[in-house]
């Protein structure tokens, strides 16, 4: 069976790399490619919309799937586990997939740091993207800062926040952990998680050296995203590590 794909934010660089992934698959075809002067109705009789755009577009979009109960695979940044709890009553016959960051590495570097984070109570996370990103933190850091909260919560350990919270330089308190957001020209994106303990430090890094990292998560998750029902979140239950 093939998988009919609506992408909106078609002309921007995920949405560019979404085409071509769609292109490549035989078990994937082009529904519509939707950019900021289409009608979202163009995407009706898809089986999965993929957007990639913006927050506050990317809001609308999953209100437009929600209501016509219709799959949607998110790309866009920004969506936290609050925003996301607010649409379970909403979701019924559609399904809302949202991932952070498609890449396997950027994933697996994400779920180490959240089971290092249970041995460490001083942790900082500094991501850094290309200039052109205009969000921050990025979904990726966000994601990270709250699998690390989980996980601590889990294990009883509560974490402390560094001296100096609030003030605009030690960066923006997530789920209890600070995040350091650089946007700078000659990097794709890269994200260090540091875990500090006594008389040690461990760094957690990952870096992708272009869009092309996100091509496999990409592809998988538009697949699962076809099978799905109900809030999804992250690559790592895409994937199922």
């Amino acid at each position: 069976m093939t998988i009919k794909v609506a992408v909106i934010g078609a002309t921007g660089r995920m949405g560019k790399l979404a085409l071509d992934i769609i292109h490549g698959a035989p078990d994937l075809s082009l529904h519509a490619a939707l950019d900021s002067k289409s009608e979202l109705n163009q995407a009706l009789g898809a089986d999965v919309i993929f957007e990639a755009t913006n927050l506050e577009v990317s809001k609308s979009v999953v209100d437009f799937a929600i209501a016509n109960n219709m799959k949607v695979l998110v790309a866009t940044s920004g969506w936290t586990e609050a925003a996301l709890s607010q649409l379970e009553s909403k979701v019924s016959g559609s399904a809302v997939v949202v991932v952070p960051n498609f890449s396997i590495g950027s994933t697996l570097a994400s779920k180490f740091a959240a089971e290092a984070a249970k041995y460490f109570d001083s942790i900082e996370i500094i991501e850094t993207h290309h200039a052109g990103k205009l969000d921050s933190p990025s979904g990726t850091a966000i994601r990270t800062a709250e699998l690390i909260s989980s996980a601590r919560e889990e294990a009883g350990r509560t974490q402390s926040l560094i001296p100096g919270v609030g003030q605009s330089a030690r960066g923006e308190v997530v789920a209890g952990v600070p995040i350091h957001s650089l946007r700078i020209n000659g990097v794709s994106a890269k994200q260090e998680v540091n875990l500090g303990g006594k008389d040690e430090l461990l760094t957690i890094s990952h870096t992708a050296g272009s869009v092309n990292a996100y091509a496999l998560g990409i592809l998988e998750s538009l697949r699962f995203t076809a099978n799905a029902s109900g809030i999804t979140l992250g690559l790592n239950k895409v994937l199922g590590i």
